[in-house]
């Protein structure tokens, strides 16, 4: 079993910036590739980035690519995600999941998921 707690989420204007932190307890947290999703009202979940286990491969949605870093801190068993030039439209709840078999942006794929983290974006 892996929990996942996220936090940084909440409220930012446009252009502004947050830093969404995913802390994961129980296994090797080393042997999960990570991924943030996000969820806005009314929309289906979306994939918006992943992280590979060692860290060493990212994979970004073209949503966030240029905005957004993913990266892992293994020996702190956290995942990050820094969000930069933040729209309205990134408004959402973000979720981190765990993932023991795939690097991937396939939300059915991660085994684990966190509670999530609000994060408003105001125009």
């Amino acid at each position: 079993q892996v929990q996942l707690v996220e936090s940084g989420g909440g409220l930012v204007q446009a252009g502004g910036s947050l830093r969404l932190s995913c802390v994961a307890s129980g296994r090797t947290f080393s042997s999960y590739a990570v991924g943030w999703f996000r969820q806005a009202p009314g929309k289906e979940r979306e994939f918006v980035a992943a992280v590979s286990w060692s860290g060493s491969s990212t994979y970004y949605a073209d949503s966030g690519k240029g905005r957004f870093t993913i990266s892992r801190d293994n020996a702190k068993n956290t995942v990050y995600l820094q969000m930069n030039s933040l729209k309205p439209e990134d408004t959402a709840v973000y979720y981190c999941a765990a993932s023991g078999t795939a690097f991937t942006s396939i939300d059915r794929k991660y085994d684990y998921w966190g509670q999530g983290t609000q994060v408003t974006v105001s125009s």
